[in-house]
């Protein structure tokens, strides 16, 4: 839990810092559509309309192919105004270069000594398809640890120099203002806001702010509770631990209660300890937290990056919140899981107490009831799940109360299978068979613990695959449908599922008309300002032929292509879901040309972004907006032609267009839907990792249950040994057992696992992200999480087993 807290704080404060460092002291900012503003208009407001206090700003980001994994946010800023609106960290003088050498820029000191990059170095950059050239004038020495978080990764240039490596001659990303508090910045803001041409609006940084960092809600949501999963086996674990303690010592606490401690006394000794374990535990969870945390903000930010926006992380921040919460969460999961060992040892008659039988005659008694709950519990989940909300958190507290549920009714579908299992067991290996699998039965108070935690963390694998893999065999599907094209063209991006940077013209025109080439589509990608938020639009030609590209979400709407044609918006499943859009309504964009309501001809199933996409004609995109880029091209070879022979003769026909070349990304449809599958998996590496932790908390509770058994019948195995049992008998013996319990554990994972996995698909998936999965069993998983299950209760009866073969049957004989 600290740790994906860790991970998911590290990469949202270094956003924070990063756009609180661009933003600087500006209260407001000017921002227009695809292409931005014209620069008259900062001419108008400093000139006309007296705003003084206003910067230019133009940005975008390049990636350094000398300095691998290094991604750099360019900001190109006018030295001249932004004194009055940003001050950066321990900038100092502006050296004159900066004025006079074309490409001089600034770098963070902190960057350029991760990276080894000198003051005065030359450094290339990767701008889109395009390379250019920057000279190190000056570093960015930050005043403390806060400000070179929020340097990191950022080169500042001249605004000029900016809008030739963008291709935005003319052109400004935005304006910050500055305006003072009271009437007269309210008049100021009201004249700004009157002179603004259309498609330019007014917003505040921490709006912008919010907006993109709702992105990552879902994701970070998601791996929250994948955390706390871990710490739900976990306390099954504690459990094991307190009540191992309790009956280790059940003659001194009956003799302790046969001289008069109180009920009260005996219960809070055992909580008393519990907690103190606990306290350890927690503070020893922190640290390894920080630990791991350090190790999963790589994972966090790739995915991330290749999702939503750039972020550079490099610095782990640890506040002390995540602290505090693994900290409580450490010590209320200790005296949860303790409660009930303890209100065990003090809900007993004193005499009786000294009799291990009679803490499993009670077991036993209340399998029933632990069975009639679980029930309950599962009815209760399966209700809250099936409330019509859109609620994520409802979503996963029903889930909870299914694992839960299906823990509570292990202990009697342990017994069943045991009783099974007697006769083929005895069958198969005689006595020591038939006795391996009434020791199960016979410390079910303590084995169908270790077993029910167990399931959980198998049940999770079984699960989280089947929904991984429904989702990859979801998307590998989509991706067979819609990319279509032989040959698709675009400039590299730092995000890698969105294409802003528009193409050269002059590529594009050589690539369209290229031999061998039958037909282009041509796409443009943007975000535009919408009445739903920042919306990732993309304009796109559709000939005939393509249509069978989209997957609609019901049946095809009548009409849907000649209202195409005629201006109307296709939305994605993901955006009609967040915003309750339906065939006929309508969809209000900032445009060139003002507000305009797009009515909504279809929704289709997409899996690019979870954010949501709106597809427009590529022709009534640019009547709408004054936007003459492409950001992509795919392009479709004529009859009889090769396509990796096309790919080829495209590349060197690109690389031969400007100054420095083209750095194009022209692959052909297998190597496309090969990274597409890439950026999936790399998504899901996380993922793997929280499953592996939950199966080794598993692992530790079969372990402490087994050595648990193992103190508890030194005198029973010691009369057997007394009576011939051989050390390689109890080997078996003792391996018999731990094998039945994790065929137990992986048995009943299997359609705890299932149930787990059609949540996950079907109730999750769909309010955290908006998409319909197509649900698939996987066969081999169930094998494989059966074979994890076997083996890691095999593995952790070796030691114990070891422990009863060396110990002396005289020894284990011996009573005080």
């Amino acid at each position: 839990v600290v740790s994906i807290d860790i991970a998911n704080d590290s990469a949202r404060r270094a956003f924070e810092l990063s756009t609180e460092t661009v933003a600087g002291r500006a209260t407001h900012q000017i921002v227009g559509g695809p292409t931005g503003l014209d620069e008259a208009l900062y001419r108008e407001l400093r000139v006309e309309l007296g705003v003084r206090e206003s910067a230019p700003l133009v940005e975008g980001y390049a990636a350094a192919p000398d300095h691998p994994g290094l991604t750099l946010h360019i900001l190109g800023v006018d030295p001249l105004a932004e004194s009055v609106v940003r001050s950066f960290a321990g900038g100092g003088d502006t050296p004159a270069t900066f004025f006079l050498r074309p490409g001089a820029a600034l770098l963070s000191a902190q960057t350029a000594s991760a990276y080894g990059i000198a003051n005065g170095a030359e450094l290339t950059l990767r701008i889109g398809g395009r390379v250019e050239r920057a000279l190190v004038v000056g570093l960015l020495e930050p005043e403390d640890e806060a400000s070179g978080r929020a340097l990191d990764g950022l080169l500042i240039v001249d605004i000029a120099t900016a809008q030739e490596w963008f291709g935005k001659v003319g052109r400004l990303d935005r304006i910050d203002l500055t305006l003072p508090e009271g009437p007269a910045g309210e008049d100021a803001l009201r004249r700004v806001e009157g002179a603004l041409p259309p498609g330019v609006q007014v917003e505040t940084p921490e709006r912008r702010t919010s907006a993109i960092q709702q992105m990552t809600a879902a994701f970070e949501l998601n791996l929250t509770a994948l955390s706390l999963l871990a710490l739900v086996v976990g306390m099954f674990l504690i459990y094991n631990t307190i009540t191992f303690s309790v009956v280790q010592r059940r003659a001194q606490i009956g003799t302790l209660r046969c001289l008069g401690v109180t009920r009260g006394q005996v219960f809070a000794l055992v909580l008393g300890e519990a907690l103190l374990v606990g306290l350890l535990g927690a503070l020893a969870g922190l640290a390894l937290g920080v630990v791991l945390g350090r190790g999963l903000v790589g994972l966090v930010t790739q995915t991330i990056n290749d999702l939503y926006f750039a972020v550079t992380v490099r610095e782990v921040a640890i506040s002390p919140l995540p602290l505090l919460k693994g900290f409580a969460l450490g010590l209320g999961a200790t005296l949860l899981a303790a409660a009930v060992p303890a209100a065990e040892a003090t809900a007993t008659q004193p005499r009786s107490v000294l009799r291990r039988s009679s803490y499993e005659d009670r077991a036993r008694r209340l399998l029933p009831l632990a069975f009639a709950g679980g029930l309950a519990l599962l009815g209760a989940g399966g209700g809250l799940l099936a409330l019509p909300s859109k609620d994520i958190i409802l979503a996963f507290s029903g889930l909870l109360l299914l694992t839960l549920g299906a823990a509570a009714v292990t202990p009697l579908c342990t017994l069943a299978l045991m009783r099974l299992a007697r006769p083929i067991m005895g069958g198969a290996f005689g006595l020591l068979g038939r006795m391996a699998a009434r020791d199960v039965t016979a410390s079910l108070s303590r084995t169908s613990v270790a077993v029910a935690a167990l399931m959980i963390a198998v049940s999770v694998t079984i699960g989280v695959g089947l929904m991984v893999g429904s989702f990859r065999n979801t998307v590998v599907s989509w991706l067979d449908s819609t990319i279509r094209a032989d040959v698709f063209v675009s400039a590299p991006s730092v995000s890698a599922n969105r294409l802003d940077q528009p193409l050269p013209p002059e590529v594009v025109e050589r690539l369209v008309s290229a031999p061998g080439v039958e037909r282009a589509r041509r796409y443009r990608s943007v975000t535009v300002p919408s009445e739903v938020g920042p919306l990732l639009t993309i304009a796109l030609e559709v000939a005939p032929p393509d249509r069978a590209a989209f997957q609609w979400v019901g049946p095809e709407p009548p009409g849907v292509w000649e209202g195409y044609a005629r201006g109307e918006v296709l939305v994605s499943e993901p955006l009609a879901y967040r915003h309750d859009l339906q065939v006929g309504d309508t969809l209000r964009v900032l445009t060139d040309r003002g507000e305009q309501a797009l009515r909504v001809a279809g929704v289709f199933f997409d899996y690019g972004s979870d954010q949501g996409v709106a597809m427009l004609a590529f022709e009534r995109y640019r009547e709408l907006w004054d936007d003459p880029g492409v950001s992509s091209l795919g392009l479709y070879a004529a009859p009889g032609k090769d396509v990796d022979a096309l790919v080829r003769e495209l590349r060197d026909l690109a690389g031969g267009v400007g100054e420095d070349g083209a750095l194009l990304e022209i692959r052909s449809n297998r190597a496309l839907r090969e990274t597409s599958l890439a950026i999936f998996d790399r998504t899901f590496a996380i993922t793997n990792v929280l499953q592996l932790l939950a199966t080794i908390v598993a692992f530790v509770g079969i372990l402490a249950a087994l050595m648990a058994l193992q103190l508890e019948r030194a005198r029973e195995l010691g009369m057997l040994r007394a009576n011939g049992l051989t050390p390689r008998q109890l080997w078996g013996l003792v391996i018999g057992q731990t094998g039945l319990m994790g065929l137990a554990a992986g048995l009943l994972a299997a359609p705890v696992g299932v149930m787990m996995a059609t949540v996950l698909v079907y109730v999750i998936n769909k309010r955290s992200f908006g998409w319909t999965l197509l649900f698939q069993l996987d066969w081999t998983l169930f094998g494989q999480a059966l074979l994890v299950a076997v083996a890691a209760a095999l593995l952790a009866g070796i030691y114990p087993a070891w422990r009863m073969g060396r110990t002396s049957p005289a020894l284990a004989l011996r009573e005080e």
